[in-house]
C-alpha cells in the first residue's frame, strides 16, 4: 500500500510538472504552441487512465493552480480546458468505454468548460469576448471592402448584404461553436490515443469511416425541422428561427458525413483506389445538398445491401 501511494504521488508530481510545461508553452511560445496545445491533455489523460478518479481530479486541480505562478489569472482558464479534457479522456479509457463515448463525453466536457468560462467572463469581468470578436471581424471586413472600392471602384458586397451575413453568423454561433469544439476534440483524441497506446494504455478504435451508421432518429429530427420550417415559417431573428437555423447546421453536417460515408462504401466495394475517395470527399463539399440527400437515403433505406447484391452478381 505505501508503495502504491508513493508511486501514485510520484507519477502525479511528474504529470503535473509536464502538464505545466506544456500549458506554459501553449500559452507563451509562438509556433510551437500549436503542437503543445494538441498534446496538453496527454499527461492528465495518462494519469487518469492509470489511477482512480479522485486522485486524477486532484492532480488536474493542482495542474490548474501551479501554472498561475507562471502566467497569472489569464492562464488558469486555458489550463482548466485541457485539465478537464484530460481527466474525462483518461477516465473513459480506464473504464474501457467505446471511442464514440470518449468523443461525446470529451466534446460535452469542453462545451461545458467553455460555457462556464464565458459566463464568468460576462458576469465578473463584463467582457463578452465572442461579441468583441464578431465586431472586430465586422470592422475588418468593412475596411477590406473600403480598400477594394478605393482600388477597383467596386465593392464585393454592399452594406445590407454584409450586415445580413454577420447577423446570420451571430445567430449560428451556437452550432458553429459546437461543431468547432467537437472537431477540435476529435483532433485531440486522434493525436493523443496513439501516444497513450505507446504508454501502455488500452485504447479503443473507431470503425472504418465507410461503415459509419448514424442513428435513424436523426431522420426524425430532420423531418420535424422541415415541418416547422414549412408550416410555421418562423420569422427571422425570433428564438424559434435561431433554434431551427442552428439545428439545421448540425443536421446538415451529420447527413453530409453519412452521405460521404456511403460514397466511400461504394468506392471501396468496387475496389477503387484511395485517391478516388479523397477526390470524392473534396467534390462532395460544394455538392453538399446532393450529398445530404444521399445521406438521407442511406439512413432511411438499406441501400448498402442493394449495392452489395449488385456487386456480388
Amino acid at each position: 500500500m505505501p508503495n502504491n501511494q508513493s508511486k501514485r504521488l510520484a507519477h502525479g508530481a511528474m504529470m503535473i510538472a509536464l502538464f505545466t510545461v506544456l500549458v506554459a508553452i501553449a500559452f507563451y511560445v509562438p509556433f510551437i504552441n500549436l503542437i503543445a496545445t494538441l498534446f496538453a491533455p496527454l499527461p492528465i489523460a495518462w494519469y487518469s487512465a492509470k489511477f482512480d478518479r479522485s486522485s486524477s481530479i486532484l492532480v488536474a486541480i493542482l495542474g490548474c493552480i501551479i501554472p498561475f505562478f507562471f502566467g497569472g489569472l489569464l492562464i488558469i482558464p486555458f489550463a482548466l480546458i485541457f485539465a478537464s479534457l484530460g481527466v474525462v479522456m483518461g477516465d473513459s479509457l480506464r473504464l474501457k468505454k467505446s471511442k464514440v463515448f470518449l468523443l461525446m463525453s470529451s466534446g460535452i466536457t469542453l462545451l461545458i468548460t467553455f460555457a462556464v468560462q464565458y459566463i464568468i467572463s460576462l458576469k465578473l469581468f463584463e467582457t463578452d469576448f465572442i461579441k468583441e470578436s464578431m465586431q472586430l471581424m465586422r470592422d475588418s471586413y468593412k475596411k477590406s471592402f473600403e480598400l477594394s472600392q478605393s482600388l477597383t471602384g467596386q465593392t464585393p458586397m454592399d452594406e445590407t448584404a454584409l450586415n445580413l451575413l454577420f447577423d446570420t453568423m451571430e445567430m449560428t454561433l451556437p452550432a458553429s461553436i459546437t461543431i468547432a469544439v467537437f472537431f477540435f476534440t476529435f483532433l485531440i483524441i486522434s493525436i493523443n490515443l496513439p501516444m497513450l497506446k505507446r504508454l501502455g494504455v488500452n485504447v479503443p478504435k473507431f470503425n472504418a469511416f465507410k461503415n459509419l451508421r448514424l442513428p435513424k432518429s436523426i431522420l426524425w429530427y430532420y423531418l420535424i425541422l422541415l415541418s416547422v420550417n414549412l408550416f410555421i415559417s418562423p420569422e427571422t431573428g425570433t428564438p424559434l428561427y435561431v433554434i431551427c437555423l442552428n439545428l439545421s447546421m448540425v443536421l446538415w453536417l451529420l447527413l453530409t458525413l453519412q452521405g460521404i460515408s456511403f460514397i466511400h462504401f461504394c468506392l471501396d466495394a468496387y475496389g477503387s483506389p484511395s485517391i478516388l475517395k479523397v477526390l470524392a470527399t473534396i467534390i462532395a463539399i460544394p455538392l453538399y445538398s446532393f450529398v445530404v440527400l444521399i445521406g438521407i437515403f442511406d439512413l432511411g433505406f438499406d441501400i448498402r445491401s442493394f449495392v452489395k447484391g449488385k456487386i456480388q452478381r
